[in-house]
């Protein structure tokens, strides 16, 4: 980074803790911002090593037995999750509000979070609010999205959830996918890849060896967690859990097996890879809407639950008979650098409103 650059106003991205795709495309994101950068949120289960940019380290807000809500009889309307009493939310919000306060950002980006959107407000911050998946015309994410400068969704807007306010889409710039790119030349082996994100409960060891052994004269290759462990593994079925780089499992792959989520579907998406789609529950039906747009495009096969052993032949041969070209053809050139270009869009407006108040 330049000298002049170092000095511009920086840039704060909150970082949620669900899943591991909000830290990897903050991250992403920060290598290319020509600005200061701190990357804000929990990270005890993140390694932060590579960050790109500073770190601002904050209390973990969830209760014990967190489920997303917050055990309040009653709450204002325009907050999800705000319980009463709890030390380390006041000292998570006021550490973000002194940074705010010391740091004077040229923008806030919220991935994701309305309380922290609304904080910023309050504080006279400027903020970019990703907009996920899912039917999200509830009050609390409508204040947040009438909050903000304008909305990020990291998708196209060919798969935009049905119902979806026309005002919200209209503020909302797409970025479209983002993802790691393909591995050069590497060939299709027939294999089936079926990824687990950190988001989620991860398979089970028994459903998979019965897909293998349904399909036997394919490879399934599982990245991800995977409960129960079975001594009688198919030799068809490799279980690598967690690896480093699950791309090159991707690249070789004839079909992918995989939740909804951001990360997964962008994967896919930018190496045209034929989908088996299985939605994992979410919060405002954020990976069935997602599943039904690509469904209804003829981009992915859906189910709602995990086949039984019968169907998965039949499944495979469906799968393998997509048109990769369909849901290749969602993916836009150069997500990063279009996403950087809308940062600094919607902060060349905020500071010129910001100069004519000051004047």
């Amino acid at each position: 980074m330049s000298e002049a650059a170092a000095r511009r106003r920086p840039v704060g991205y909150y970082v949620h803790h669900q899943g591991a795709g909000h830290w990897q495309r903050a991250n992403l994101i920060a290598a290319r911002l020509d600005r200061p950068v701190t990357l804000i949120g929990t990270f005890a289960e993140v390694d932060t090593s590579g960050a790109n940019g500073a770190i601002l380290d904050l209390p973990d807000d969830r209760l014990t037995g967190f489920d997303g809500r917050d055990g309040e009889a009653i709450r204002p309307d325009c907050f999800h999750y705000v319980p009463v009493g709890i030390d380390r939310i006041r000292a998570r919000m006021g550490l973000l509000a002194a940074w705010m306060a010391n740091n004077d950002p040229a923008l806030l980006i919220v991935d994701v979070s309305v309380e922290v959107t609304l904080l910023a407000r309050l504080l006279s911050v400027p903020t970019l609010v990703v907009r996920l998946a899912g039917n999200r015309t509830d009050t609390p994410h409508l204040e947040a999205f009438r909050s903000a400068e304008r909305l990020l969704a990291f998708n196209p807007p060919e798969i935009e959830t049905a119902g979806t306010p026309d005002w919200v889409r209209a503020k909302t710039l797409y970025a479209g996918f983002l993802a790691d790119a393909p591995g050069a030349g590497e060939p299709d082996d027939g294999s089936i890849a079926v990824i687990y994100g950190r988001g989620g409960t991860g398979g089970s060891a028994s459903d998979l060896a019965a897909a293998a052994r349904a399909v036997p004269d394919r490879h399934w290759h599982v990245l991800g967690p995977v409960e129960s462990p079975i001594d009688d593994v198919p030799p068809n079925l490799h279980l690598h859990g967690w690896v480093a780089e699950t791309g090159p499992y991707l690249d070789r792959a004839a079909l992918v097996v995989g939740g909804g989520g951001d990360g997964v579907v962008a994967a896919v998406a930018t190496r045209g890879k034929r989908f088996l789609c299985l939605p994992e529950p979410r919060a405002f039906d954020e990976q069935t809407a997602k599943a039904d747009a690509l469904a209804s495009l003829g981009a992915a096969i859906v189910r709602t639950a995990w086949p039984n052993a019968s169907d998965w032949p039949a499944l495979v041969r469906a799968g393998l008979a997509l048109d990769p070209a369909v849901i290749g053809g969602l993916v836009r050139p150069d997500p990063i650098g279009r996403t950087v270009a809308i940062i600094e869009e919607v902060i060349r407006d905020t500071e010129h409103r910001r100069q004519r108040v000051d004047i």
